[in-house]
């Protein structure tokens, strides 16, 4: 059993509730939706789930329908003791927390063995962080599908020559491999967003696209901010001071190239 949009009604009446929007509370009102994130997420019998910003519990019940073992954060103190109510029957643990400040390494080393997956519907404000946050700190999850609002699950799974491509892209493409995977309609929202929302879907790289050894990812995501902070300049001069003007040559990579034409192997080398 998962939440209808009047079961989501009816709880935020009952406990005189309102989505917050400092938060980016969208709850997801609509069955079908949240049944066809959990099966794009691949989830079974067994498998381990974290959730970020779980709400009132409506992804959480569909992830539990699957088998699947669920570990749902949420940071708003209004809505744990409904969320509680809601998903824990279900065999849901609900962690209080903010996910952006949690240690989910150490979260999920107590809760046994993974690989894990991360399935979210994500706070449009938060999404491009708590992505990262997640791929850069939390190797034990190796598979994510997130709800997002479109302008940023497409810059997430974009890629040389899409229009989208950028810093985000490359960033995101050092971990992983992604792609947008469905759209989702703003009428299934409670309140209804005034943006688009997709399914993104990405598969963690058994090693970074760069070698860590060849350059560290702190440093990679140190070019490619720069190089894209000025994208309509030449390499040469937005990384004027970032990276020395022989680093081009050794790269085999042109100086008068601009940030999008470059993939995040091309990056790495420049970064070496």
């Amino acid at each position: 059993m998962t939440l209808s949009g009047a079961d989501i009604a009816s709880l935020l009446s009952e406990h005189g509730l309102r989505p917050s929007r400092a938060l980016g509370q969208n709850f997801v009102a609509d069955p079908n939706t949240v049944r066809r994130i959990a099966r794009l997420a691949g989830v079974g019998p067994g498998s381990p789930v974290i959730e970020f910003g779980a709400g009132l519990g409506s992804l959480s019940l569909a992830l539990a329908e699957t088998g699947a073992r669920v570990v749902a954060v949420e940071v708003d103190r209004r809505l744990l003791p409904v969320l509680r109510t809601v998903v824990e029957p279900a065999g849901v643990e609900v962690v209080a927390g903010d996910a952006m400040t949690l240690n989910l390494g150490m979260l999920l080393a107590e809760r046994g063995e993974g690989p894990w997956s991360l399935v979210a519907n994500l706070p449009y404000n938060l999404a491009t962080p708590l992505v990262l946050k997640t791929l850069v700190e939390v190797p034990a999850i190796d598979r994510l599908l997130v709800m997002v609002q479109r302008e940023v699950g497409e810059r997430m799974a974009a890629e040389v020559g899409d229009p989208a491509y950028g810093s985000v892209s490359v960033r995101v493409a050092y971990f992983a491999r992604s792609s947008v995977v469905g759209k989702v309609p703003a009428s299934v929202f409670i309140p209804r967003p005034r943006v688009e929302s997709v399914l993104v879907r990405m598969e963690r790289r058994l090693e970074p696209a760069v070698p860590p050894d060849h350059v560290t990812y702190e440093r990679l995501a140190a070019v490619v901010k720069a190089g894209f902070g000025q994208r309509r300049k030449m390499l040469r001069s937005s990384l004027a001071g970032v990276v020395d003007p022989d680093a081009f040559v050794r790269a085999g990579i042109r100086s008068d190239a601009r940030a999008e034409e470059l993939t995040v192997e091309e990056w790495g080398r420049l970064a070496t």
